[in-house]
């Protein structure tokens, strides 16, 4: 009996010990995340501070130069966007701490919904979708707290525009129940839908979801938010989604003063339906993607144009903008915001360089990549990738699948211009040094140059020159025909090579010949000379080869025969 007791004992201390302990390392962890939460919470406000200074500098520097607006723009539309983050990690640290307030005031709410809804319709047309308000009736009077209702609201519509492809549906439809004291609004899409097994942690806080699948960026933040806000109504929250067919959030909120308590009720002042908050403003209306970005892709490129090409492609328009700006002051820019509308830029335009993001929808910066350097018609071109991914080894598979360059994100521009002005200065080189050759020494560097699929392509666009030096109209269409290949790929593999556009190209084979023609043949006149190397206009000619050579044809001819 006392071996009984002495075992039940010592089982019980045992039990007793083990759960103490529990509690306490339990204790610890709430203490470390409340003292985390806090710390949060600080850095927060502190960094809303230099950002308010930020933006009262911007609107200075608007007034004293207003012709930089579309700069400013950009500063001040991503200030926006670090303030909205900012916020939501606030209200999310109030949510853990227990101090979400509610603070109702009166006023139109479905007007006020509605004028809500028109801050997010950027948002809608950058991802291409078909964006429907409907609110029945359109005008009715209750309480809400506008800012709590501007967050949910944006939550919700942000994520079905985050899961929904391109040319889908989003609609926001508001409701009243039958006594006119509670709101129903439902956020309908027809995404990709969440697998079952996945609803029943929507809600959990930094849950991860399928953000990687659609190539978008997710904080895990949101719908955890959006449930925190609801719940703090005294409200309910829903999910109803298929998978591939979409998914239908239903949010019921009470509008009636009677559902709030006098600490909640702001009795002083009505809310105004024209000021949606600027939380929801994530892409002002004034920053949808200009016509500008699209038009330049279409533009057609000048036969004598030796300015250098760059295809932009990013996904964020107003980094997009930002670098088109910037560059376009030395280069040709054209731009893309994925991989697969990039490949199409690339098939039918003549391009010097590609930068690329690397998280980007449809087809990402990686894959663009590797199909450009699998390419024969294309590995030639080179590709700088931009990412905000820092580990070593996602450095070496840029590497690896052959970018030639790779700058993580934050960067400076001006960083990002001296690489770039780089590999255009190493082709400025290789322009020069071909230029320097004879005819006689270019043939021979092809001769000599071990046989490689590069050096027969050279070859073979030398000889087809050759084969059309007297035919004045011989121009690059005719040519890329002639070497099997498109306008763009042939432009790709001679810049890479020789560091020449096709125009250039032909015309510095024309210079070549001319110059051996004149050694041969001192006394031929520069106008016979000029025609037996396709040109029409002797006085093109002369211009012609002295650019090139620092002399004109007669005085080069002169020094011949002496």
């Amino acid at each position: 009996m006392l071996t009984l007791i002495i075992i039940l004992s010592t089982v019980v201390l045992i039990v007793l010990f083990l759960t103490g302990r529990e509690l306490y390392l339990r204790s610890v962890r709430i203490r470390q995340r409340l003292q985390m939460s806090r710390v949060y919470t600080n850095i927060t406000h502190e960094l809303l501070t230099p950002l308010t200074v930020i933006s009262a500098s911007v609107e200075r520097l608007r007034d004293k130069d207003p012709s930089q607006a579309a700069d400013y723009d950009l500063m001040q539309l991503n200030i926006e966007r670090m303030v909205r983050l900012l916020q939501q990690i606030l209200e999310t640290s109030k949510s853990q701490s227990g101090e979400l307030r509610l603070r109702v005031a009166q006023g139109d709410v479905m007007q006020y919904i509605q004028q809500t809804a028109l801050c997010i319709e950027p948002l809608m047309a950058k991802n291409k979708l078909d964006f429907t308000v409907d609110c029945q009736p359109e005008s009715m009077m209750g309480w809400i707290d506008t800012d709590k209702l501007d967050k949910i609201i944006y939550n919700l519509l942000s994520n079905a525009a985050k899961y929904t492809p391109d040319d889908g549906k989003v609609q926001l439809e508001v409701r009243t129940n039958r006594r006119f004291d509670r709101i129903i609004i439902k956020v309908r899409d027809n995404g990709i839908g969440i697998p079952k097994e996945k609803q029943t942690h929507l809600f959990r806080r930094f849950y991860d979801g399928d953000y990687r699948q659609m190539q978008t960026f997710g904080t895990g933040l949101g719908l955890s938010l959006v449930h925190d806000l609801v719940f703090l109504h005294g409200g309910e929250i829903s999910c109803n989604s298929e998978e591939g067919h979409g998914t239908t959030f239903t949010v019921v909120l009470p509008i009636n003063k009677e559902s709030f308590n006098s600490s909640q009720i702001d009795e002083d002042n009505k809310f105004d339906i024209n000021n949606a908050h600027s939380t929801v403003l994530d892409l002002a209306t004034r920053m949808k993607k200009p016509e500008n970005l699209e038009s330049t892709n279409t533009e057609t490129m000048r036969a004598d144009d030796d300015s250098y090409k760059l295809l932009i492609v990013e996904d964020n328009v107003e980094l997009l903008m930002l670098m088109q700006q910037l560059f376009s002051r030395d280069y040709r820019v054209l731009t893309a915001t994925n991989g697969e509308e990039a490949l199409r830029v690339i098939g039918s335009n003549e391009l010097d360089l590609v930068i690329s993001d690397v998280m980007m929808p449809i087809m990402d910066g990686y894959e663009l990549t590797r199909r450009l350097k699998n390419d024969p018609n294309t590995r030639h071109l080179p590709v700088i990738l931009l990412t905000a991914k820092t580990q070593e080894e996602d450095r070496e598979e840029a590497l690896t699948i052959g970018a030639d360059d790779y700058v993580t994100k934050p960067f400076k521009l001006h960083d990002l211009e001296l690489r770039i002005n780089n590999i255009i200065e190493n082709r400025k080189r290789l322009q020069t040094e071909f230029r320097q050759q004879t005819a006689e020494e270019t043939e021979q560097a092809v001769i000599i140059a071990q046989p490689s699929a590069e050096q027969e392509f050279l070859s073979r666009a030398i000889d087809c020159v050759h084969d059309h030096l007297d035919d004045a109209d011989y121009d690059r269409e005719a040519f890329a025909a002639d070497m099997g290949a498109s306008a763009s790929t042939l432009y790709n593999k001679l810049r890479s090579l020789t560091g020449m556009n096709v125009s250039s190209f032909i015309r510095d084979i024309r210079m070549k010949e001319a110059q051996r023609i004149a050694r041969q043949q001192p006394d031929i006149r520069v106008s016979d000379l000029a025609y037996r190397v396709g040109f029409q206009d002797p006085k093109y000619f002369a211009t012609t080869f002295k650019k090139q050579f620092g002399v004109t044809p007669t005085e080069f001819l002169e020094a011949l025969k002496k």
